[in-house]
């Protein structure tokens, strides 16, 4: 086995001179002959869906996609970061009985497979009291080689720190006569390992990720990968994860480049595929040939995928057998029902309209509009008679007290119950629907409208969901299972929102229009920017401390909310930890 003891593999010299102290991790005179080098190899990218802790349905994938690759003539199949375990399995890789499972499991499949096509996958692996990150080598019916991660991340949505053991710079691993260098994920993201593969004589740069989806992550993938091709003028095969974990979406978009810089394969995003690349060696080393390049999307089409993918992962992984959400006649309710729809198809999704006296004809009108164009269960449950017991209840304790939110929060929360007491009798989640922008400044109902299972706009602020929502009612994404047309009607669009939770009620009574609102949130929230920065923008004093106060007071609230599709460069929950008794202002 070429697995990389601790003890064994040395570096010595500077950062550009490093040297292994043997090219095999076996002792020099066990080294075995080097393999004549071939002309071409043909290496499959198995761009896959795995499910944390599945061990039994992540190995059957596996199978499949290597009998696939088998089929096409692959030489070698390379699968995301983990893939055998799910990424990320957090606390689990401090569970001893799945770290043997995972180990277990590994072995007994190098002999399973036998001759064919090698398999690179990414694993738990426990070794001598240590736990790592770990790519494993799988080739003639046993563990050729093990390489473990170095650069543990240990930021925003990681914390790869608290679970695994840091790996020494690892050597390129010999395979059929190529040297492949095998950074996991994070190690390509600074030069250090990448340098150390390639004074060791690496060929090829085979990189397993879990990279999950943001905005801005594609480009910043991309740069990073130029910065280790143009470093080393090696080709690299990046083969990332697909499909939701949680509160992350992990969007595919597998890619190659070679040592030219040019782009030679694109994996679609948000879809599993396992594709060939034909490899060819010339006299400047190898290169890509031949490969599928498919057109990603960008902007709020990828957004809006991401949503999805989110949801329907989480409700499927999860076995749910639909949702169930209020549909309120609002954006929020509207979008996250034609997203529900996409996800996993009307006939998995019910909507509930509870009106009470505050509820307008339009919103009524503009809910079963929504409902019909998407062809979904809309059920009306009016909720005046258990919001009027409770009134009353309450009536002698509140005596002499002016009506407050107290008594709008009663409404929400009655609808709480209801769509909670549907989810009980009929087994479905509970979809809840407040934005990023609301969730900021504690415009939800704790036990409310904040009842649910999950959220799939939980980190798009209020004028994301109106650019998401136009966009779905002119686009239907590639693996939409709703209806193409106007879904979300124009008058919802258009109309100023409300909670309808008194008379004459408009969002903007007690908040700054939303695009001022959400410019200033992005502000505090993403880039932690001091307050005399975001007034420098040209906001407000007063609006920018009224909002900064607001943020503070509103994350107790936050750390109850259902999880939901990250997407931002830092949404709140995995991203942002704040105290929640926190006295420090500006």
């Amino acid at each position: 086995m070429d697995a990389q003891p601790r003890l064994q593999r040395r570096w010595t010299g500077t950062r550009h001179g490093l040297k292994p102290s043997a090219m095999s991790d076996a002792p020099p005179s066990q080294t075995p002959p080097a393999e004549a080098a071939p002309a071409n190899l043909r290496i499959a990218l198995a761009q896959l869906n795995p499910i944390v802790g599945d061990l039994a349905g992540n190995e059957a994938k596996l199978i499949a996609a290597r009998d696939q690759a088998a089929a096409d003539g692959a030489d070698l199949v390379v699968f995301p970061e983990l893939f055998l375990t799910g990424y990320p399995p957090e606390d689990l890789v401090l569970k001893p009985a799945f770290q043997e499972a995972a180990r277990a499991r590994i072995e007994a499949l190098a002999t399973r497979l036998g001759h064919g096509p090698a398999v690179l996958v990414g694993t738990v692996w426990p070794d001598r009291g240590r736990v790592y990150n770990a790519v494993v080598l799988l080739d003639e019916s046993k563990v050729a080689a093990v390489r473990y991660k170095v650069d543990l991340p240990n930021y925003g949505v990681f914390d790869e720190k608290r679970v695994f053991a840091a790996g020494e710079l690892p050597g390129p691993i010999a395979f059929r006569g190529v040297r492949l260098g095998v950074p996991i994920c994070e190690d390509i993201w600074k030069e250090e390992v990448v340098e150390c593969l390639a004074e060791c004589g690496a060929e090829i740069l085979l990189v397993p990720n879990g990279s999950p989806f943001d905005w801005k992550k594609p480009d910043l993938r991309m740069n990073v990968a130029v910065a280790r091709v143009r470093e080393t003028g090696f080709p690299l095969v990046y083969v990332n994860q697909v499909g939701g974990q949680d509160e992350l979406v992990f969007d595919g978009a597998s890619f190659v480049l070679n040592g030219d810089l040019r782009l030679a394969a694109q994996l679609p995003a948000w879809t599993e595929q396992v594709a060939v690349t034909d490899w060819e060696r010339g006299p400047e080393g190898w290169r890509c040939i031949r490969a599928p390049l498919h057109l990603l999307a960008e902007g709020d089409g990828t957004a809006y995928q991401a949503c999805v993918l989110g949801l329907r992962d989480y409700v499927s992984k999860n076995r749910f057998p639909g949702v169930v959400l209020g549909l309120s006649g609002g954006i929020d309710s509207a979008l996250v029902a034609a997203m529900a729809v996409d996800a996993l198809g009307p006939e998995r999704v019910h909507a509930v309209m509870m009106p009470y006296r505050y509820t307008s004809s339009l919103s009524i009108a503009d809910a079963t509009a929504c409902a019909e164009a998407l062809g979904i269960r809309l059920d009306t449950v009016p909720i005046g008679p258990a919001v009027d017991a409770l009134n009353g209840t309450l009536a002698g304790l509140f005596e002499g007290r002016a009506p407050d939110t107290t008594e709008e929060n009663i409404q929400s929360r009655v609808r709480g119950v209801i769509v909670m007491a549907i989810s009980n009798k009929l087994g479905t989640m509970v979809l809840t629907t407040g934005n990023k922008s609301e969730m900021s400044v504690g415009y939800a109902t704790l036990y409310g409208d904040m009842n649910g299972g999950f959220n799939p706009v939980k980190d798009l602020y209020k004028i994301e969901v109106f650019r998401l929502a136009r966009w779905r009612n002119a686009n239907v994404p590639p693996d939409g299972l709703g209806p193409a047309g106007i879904v979300i009607p124009e008058s919802i669009l258009t109309r100023p929102p409300t909670a309808e939770l008194r008379e004459n009620q408009l969002d903007q009574d007690s908040l700054p229009p939303y695009e001022v609102l959400d410019d200033i949130l992005a502000c505090l929230v993403e880039q932690e920017m001091p307050v005399a920065d975001v007034v420098a923008r040209g906001h407000p004093l007063e609006v920018v401390k009224k909002v900064e106060r607001l943020l503070y007071l509103a994350e107790y609230k936050r750390r109850q909310a259902a999880p939901g599709v990250k997407i931002s460069s830092r949404g709140f929950g995995r991203d942002r930890r704040y105290p929640l008794t926190n006295r420090f202002r500006e």
